[in-house]
């Protein structure tokens, strides 16, 4: 059985190749899914894509929260929170606006 202070002591012991891999990753699958929103791809490969950058995200949120838990609030930790919150939320909203694009067809078009 995972134990919470072993995983977040994990954690922050390994900080720099955490976010080394979470920032970049952050950003790619978030930048996909909006791409694939853009070029309204079935929603079949967009929900993939979504569901990975919603994990990656996620766990961006719990790496910072455990470092806000020993009680270290420095610039970096609020970057990353923001980071980690506006991915997610831009992923939500990825799907939401799909959907409205596939309802309503003429929503996207400009000419």
């Amino acid at each position: 059985m995972l134990d919470f202070h072993t995983l977040a002591e994990f954690s922050r012991s390994n900080c720099i190749g955490i976010c080394a891999f979470l920032v970049p990753a952050n950003l790619i699958a978030t930048l996909l899914t909006i791409i694939l929103t853009a070029l309204r791809r079935p929603l079949s490969q967009l929900q993939p894509v979504v569901g990975i950058a919603t994990i990656f995200a996620l766990v961006m949120i719990l790496h910072v929260y455990s470092w806000f838990v020993v009680g270290v609030v420095m610039a970096p930790t609020y970057i990353l929170m923001s980071l980690a919150i506006t991915c997610l939320l831009t992923n939500i909203a990825a799907i939401i606006l799909h959907k409205r694009l596939i309802n309503n067809p003429d929503f996207s078009k400009t000419c």
